[in-house]
């Protein structure tokens, strides 16, 4: 790109990135609510992906995508200090709309599938960022102090999980539906990691708060979603449902750091702490 080039507006802020890697702007960019900033390109034809993180959070997952290179994520094209360039998934297939459409079995052992990819074994150490597990759970606890409840059955279990991880491996930390794309010849490949470290379970809890509590909360989601996961993923149920409980406590625990309705996880912690006879 021609530095002298005069940029449409909102794209002064790619500008130094567009230039060094000679990126063409191939869409609107935008904001997301961890303030990102990104914008569709183009790099010598190829459909990329330009991302400035808003945040540590976002470049210790940066460093994460460049671990797992393209293996199980979307890959890395380029990535210097606070900006990643990365291959744009742009297949026509949604897990979030699959599963609303009557095709949660299959996008559940899709997610599953990703999972194992992403925590298989690799030749080279992880990056030194990830975070350990139990220092991603700084919300749980003041929420259940505060309201007791699910917050408090979340905690309690959080408390014994975390004292004696099993298995423990690299996270994505916010595995979902939105989280994973269709990459056409590709496969399936995530998106958007945190950047975690801890027991592999924890990976798969996400889920069953997703895509939505119409789906996730439908009768008997919950029982099927979890044969599902522990039957592919080789999990023992009464723990998962534990993960389940935990993460569904903590997902509460942020949407009222947020000002947001908890409803809907709440929800998801009450069933897990039922099928636990908690």
């Amino acid at each position: 790109m021609d530095m002298g080039q005069v940029l449409p507006p909102g794209l002064d802020a790619f500008a130094p990135w567009l230039s060094r890697w000679r990126l063409t702007p191939d869409g609107e960019p935008f904001e997301t609510q961890f303030g990102n900033l990104l914008v569709p390109v183009l790099r010598r034809g190829q459909s990329a992906m330009l991302k400035i993180a808003g945040g540590e959070e976002e470049r210790r997952g940066g460093a994460l995508m460049a671990w797992w290179k393209g293996e199980g994520a979307a890959r890395v094209l380029a990535r210097k200090g606070e900006a990643i360039l990365l291959e744009r998934l742009i297949g026509p297939r949604d897990l979030a709309a699959m599963s609303r459409n009557g095709g949660d079995v299959e996008v559940t052992l899709i997610l599953c599938q990703t999972a194992a990819r992403l925590h298989a074994p690799r030749s080279e150490p992880p990056p030194c960022t990830l975070i350990p597990l139990d220092r991603w759970f700084g919300a749980l606890a003041p929420a259940a102090a505060t309201h007791d409840g699910a917050y408090r059955r979340a905690w309690v279990a959080a408390r014994r999980l975390l004292a004696e991880p099993r298995d423990e491996v690299v996270l994505h930390g916010d595995l979902h539906h939105e989280n994973v794309r269709d990459g056409g010849p590709r496969g399936w490949c995530a998106i958007d990691p945190k950047g975690l470290w801890g027991e592999r379970a924890f990976d798969y809890a996400n889920l069953f708060r997703n895509p939505c509590a119409e789906v996730a909360l439908a009768p008997g989601a919950l029982r099927r979603r979890l044969d599902l996961v522990c039957g592919t993923a080789g999990l023992e149920p009464r723990r998962m449902l534990s993960w389940v409980l935990v993460y569904a406590g903590l997902g509460a625990s942020w949407s009222l750091q947020g000002g947001q309705d908890p409803g809907a996880s709440l929800a998801i912690a009450e069933l897990a702490a039922a099928e636990l006879g908690l």
